[in-house]
């Protein structure tokens, strides 16, 4: 077939099923974009910001499975991608970023925008390969789009602009993309581990995303060890719903009885998590973990032994040589636990007549509440995902996304364009805060353009909240953190996209079942609690001398009056 490199990598992207891309256009992807647009079979989604174009790729990557795809221009174009594929990489979806180049005549001699993306590329990527000549880029394209998809990350593939203007005579092959495979430990291995948990007292499972598509394996274990459910929060689309042995989660914004069923039990075993807070492992028990990267294993503490497998496929395989255990002892120890917990938060998130003040616990569960039973949730990393992780009820159809591993501040708006885009008939919500939202707020401006009804649940309140609460739990006097915001929703009315703002707590389920039953893009301006606090599931004395220390050098420092609207906000409810 004859026809120039961009052509083909068009034609060849459109035979692997990829359904859009994300970007924005520049000088050096022209020849790609106009192949684009003469096929007609891919569409361009255009973005104002190529960070949210790799962030949106993500999204879209999460929450199909399916490998999407993202493009940059020559020099800043790509290089404004690298934050979203750290993202991507980090999150383990598989994503591949067409990196336009300078002319390959200018390359090396400091040409205008010239970068080495070849070489800036490598640390987010599993594979990043320049195509100097046309004829390399069939087997550097295939390549990369194996690698994406099978090693569920990032793949780059830089192109000069005038290489894909050039002639390539080839056509792509049959087969592109290879079929997730099916990875089980050696028997030997499923028998020792069999026989540590027979020989278990007290079991809990902490379960991570690794675990997505074992709902049923992993409540069949469950019931048959007698153990808690541990999950992280990224395990929690798969498998906080229909889970009678769930217990919450650990960790900065989870629950105390997730973990103290970890800190209790004899036996660990994480089943497809990296979680990466060591000190919420437990120093005493026997562990053990399953996971599909060898890296994982023993990467936060030592193990009694770590399985290389899938977490369905391995349980399938463990399940038939468990003793059933009939001690539940330990099991309704920590649903206990749960219960008062859960008791104990959802009290922070009750709204009634002697409410003055709208905490976000409150949003949360309203928007839960009322959002579909498949809706899509975003959340922006800091206080966002505490409320999410705490608040957000799931049910198997809901899906979450979020900046979990990289922990990227403005995401959440950037991957609910991928998710709305990628699927047009879902309901998409984003827990924004205003730090985040206001840091990528040009994407706003995709939602009108491209005509995306995602709704934006904004959390104003006037500061980089969970960075104000580090400083303050380590001892210092907070800085740099206060947000001086405009009216949101005023300003969302003046783009053209409907604005409501809410200031005081009756007037927001009313302002949120308006925004979610409006036909297109909506922004609820939530004026919130600056000084809410989000507790850990257990503090230290050393954590409480440091939050002293911040007291004391707030009265010495002049500001006594936001301690009294610290205790107003967080004791007088």
């Amino acid at each position: 077939m004859s026809g120039t490199a961009a052509d083909y990598l068009a034609q060849t992207l459109a035979q692997a099923g990829v359904k859009r891309i994300y970007g924005v256009v520049g000088d050096s992807l022209n020849g790609f974009t106009d192949a684009l647009r003469r096929r007609k079979e891919i569409d361009w989604i255009h973005m104002r910001h190529e960070e949210g174009a790799a962030f949106a790729a993500g999204a879209e990557a999460h929450l199909t499975g399916e490998l999407a795809v993202c493009a940059g221009s020559c020099g800043p174009g790509n290089l404004h991608l690298i934050n979203g594929l750290f993202d991507c990489q980090r999150s383990g979806v598989p994503v591949l970023a067409i990196a336009a180049h300078i002319p390959s005549s200018e390359i090396g001699i400091d040409y205008f925008q010239s970068t080495h993306p070849e070489s800036l590329f490598k640390e987010c990527s599993h594979y990043v390969e320049l195509v100097s000549n046309p004829a390399m880029l069939p087997q550097v394209l295939q390549r990369a789009m194996r690698v994406a998809v099978a090693r569920r990350g990032v793949a780059v593939v830089v192109i000069p602009g005038d290489v894909a203007l050039s002639k390539l005579d080839a056509k792509p092959p049959h087969w592109l993309l290879p079929a997730p495979p099916v990875v089980l430990p050696a028997a030997t291995e499923i028998d020792q581990l069999a026989a540590l948990l027979n020989g278990a007292e007290r079991v809990a499972l902490f379960c991570g995303a690794g675990c997505a598509g074992a709902h049923a394996e992993i409540m069949q274990l469950a019931h048959t060890l007698q153990a808690p459910i541990v999950h992280t929060l990224r395990g929690k689309e798969h498998l906080e719903y229909d889970n009678p042995y769930d217990v919450g989660m650990t960790g900065l914004v989870g629950f105390a009885s997730g973990y103290k069923a970890m800190k209790r039990c004899d036996t660990l075993l994480i089943l497809g998590a990296d979680f990466p807070y060591r000190q919420f492992f437990p120093e005493q028990a026997k562990i053990a973990q399953v996971d599909l990267r060898p890296e994982a294993l023993g990467n936060r503490c030592p193990l009694t032994l770590g399985l290389l497998g899938g977490v369905k496929d391995t349980l399938d395989a463990l399940l038939p040589k468990l003793a059933v255990k009939s001690d539940s002892s330990f099991l309704h120890s920590a649903q206990e636990d749960y219960v008062t917990a859960r008791k104990d938060l959802d009290s922070l998130a009750e709204l009634d007549e002697s409410t003055r003040t709208i905490h976000p616990q409150a949003v949360t569960r309203l928007v839960s509440e009322l959002a579909a039973d498949d809706a899509i949730f975003t959340c922006d990393v800091g206080t966002p995902i505490a409320w999410t992780a705490r608040y957000l009820k799931v049910n198997g159809k809901r899906r979450i996304v979020g900046s979990f591993n990289h922990g990227s501040m403005a995401n959440a708006m950037l991957h609910a364009i991928g998710a709305q885009v990628s699927h047009p008939d879902r309901q998409v919500i984003s827990f924004s805060g205003d730090g985040g939202f206001s840091m990528m707020m040009g994407e706003f401006v995709t939602l009108l353009q491209l005509g995306l009804p995602v709704k934006i649940i904004l959390l104003n309140n006037g500061t980089l909240g969970f960075v104000e609460m580090e400083m303050k739990a380590n001892g210092f006097l907070d800085t740099g953190c206060d947000l001086h915001n405009p009216n949101f929703a005023a300003m969302a009315e003046a783009m053209g996209i409907k604005g409501i703002r809410v200031e005081q707590p009756g007037e927001l389920e009313s302002a949120i079942r308006e925004a979610l039953a409006h036909d297109g893009p909506a922004l609820v301006d939530v004026v919130s609690a600056r000084q809410e606090l989000i507790m850990p599931p257990t503090t230290t004395a050393e954590e409480a001398g440091k939050f002293g220390l911040f007291m004391l050098k707030a009265v010495m420092d002049g500001r006594a009056a936001e301690l009294i609207d610290l205790a107003k906000v967080n004791l007088l409810r």
